[in-house]
């Protein structure tokens, strides 16, 4: 067919088609008599691809990506550029809401009695561009993506270490870590207040530093607390290679767990087949509201930023149904007396592996997590595992 049969036929102009040609993403046969554009049903097959793609906002760029892994039988690949499209296309839709919300704000505002303080509408702006700026500035500064093929023996043979730098012997938690009662009843919750600040000895201070300590437990941990039932729907944020994923899909529970690499996602994938897993991360999620009966995440909450950790707090609650409860599993600060302890103690010593993970990391305060989750609603414990590692579990009490 000709090129005005074939727009006729998938309702786009001749125009976009001679565009599409142009830019290299089709490549029609040529009548050698006349030169006019002969398009098969090949060639519709793919404009009507590019066209579905475009419908998504995709850019060229991407589409032709896209087409070579189309072209190369790769589904695997096209999965995840269409999973990157959805996840931006959540991104904007996310920011659409805050601006909508911050607009009804400023009406609210104006419709209180007296004249209208201009500074309110400036400080909600500003806090509106600040939350905004937190949320597009987040990006992989440590590349998981070469990371992704010794993640799983790295984590084991640290978590197999029986010293860390400041790991402490003694356990502080709200309840033993094992055994423990019906934990995600409300009735079997209470609130920590215990945030003194971990003791530490000399023999700490020449040990080397260790990310994952303690892993195998703290995962147990965060499983046994979160106590699926059968069929629940939960999802892990910043899954890796699904460890915690998994521990939780043996107990029966519907997982989705999303990342923002995708080679951790490949070895998820290859290790856990029947579980749901997608591109995307922290201050975005790509689901409906109210989608998930839990939402978990472990050793990935201290990449953010405190405005960040704040967005995914929210992002958490929105994906999470009225009765979703939280658990996380993460190197945290007591209380920022033990922070600038245990910062002060890092610059005296001089260890340059435990200075560097305190400089590129924000290991979020135990106590303001549990007093910000608190304040919309929950019910909080935790247990620690060592000098930095805790599991806190957070349920609505409504």
């Amino acid at each position: 067919m000709n090129i005005k049969e074939a727009a006729s036929r998938l309702g786009i102009s001749a125009r976009a088609i001679r565009f599409y040609e142009e830019k290299g993403l089709i490549l029609p046969a040529k009548q050698s008599s006349n030169g006019y554009r002969t398009y098969t049903e090949n060639d519709i097959w793919r404009l009507q691809t590019i066209a579905a793609l475009r419908e998504i906002g995709m850019s060229l760029q991407d589409i032709t990506h896209a087409l070579g892994e189309i072209d190369q039988g790769n589904q695997q690949r096209l999965e995840e550029y269409l999973e990157l499209q959805q996840a931006v296309m959540y991104a904007q839709w996310i920011e659409l809401k805050r601006m909508m919300d911050t607009t009804q704000r400023m009406i609210d505002l104006n419709r209180q009695d007296g004249p209208l303080d201009v500074s309110h509408l400036h400080d909600l702006a500003d806090s509106a561009r600040r939350l905004r700026e937190a949320r597009q500035n987040w990006h992989d500064r440590w590349n998981y993506d070469t990371q992704a093929a010794i993640h799983d023996q790295r984590v084991q043979a640290e978590g197999r270490v029986s010293t860390g730098q400041f790991i402490s012997e003694d356990r502080h938690s709200s309840d033993e870590a094992f055994p423990i009662s019906d934990e995600h009843e409300v009735s079997h919750l209470h609130q920590d207040k215990d945030h003194s600040t971990p003791s530490k000895s000399k023999d700490m201070v020449q040990s080397t530093f260790y990310l994952y300590h303690n892993y195998d437990e703290a995962l147990e941990q965060t499983a046994h607390w979160i106590s699926p039932a059968l069929g629940e729907k939960g999802l892990d944020i910043g899954t890796g290679t699904g460890n915690l994923a998994g521990k939780l899909l043996q107990h029966g529970a519907d997982m989705t767990a999303i990342d923002q690499s995708r080679e951790m996602l490949r070895r998820c994938r290859t290790k856990y087949p029947e579980m749901h897993v997608k591109l995307g991360n922290f201050l975005a999620l790509p689901f409906a509201d109210h989608s998930f009966d839990f939402v978990v995440s472990s050793f990935a909450f201290h990449h953010l930023s405190p405005d960040q950790q704040l967005l995914a707090l929210q992002e958490m609650q929105r994906v999470l149904t009225s009765r979703g409860r939280i658990g996380l599993t993460d190197l945290m600060f007591v209380d920022a007396t033990h922070r600038d302890s245990y910062i002060r103690q890092a610059e005296t010593t001089g260890h340059e592996e435990q200075l560097r993970a305190l400089h590129e990391r924000h290991f979020p305060l135990l106590g303001e997590l549990c007093g910000w989750l608190e304040q919309q609603g929950y019910v909080t414990k935790h247990v620690r595992h060592n000098e930095l590692l805790h599991t806190l579990l957070a349920v609505p009490l409504r």
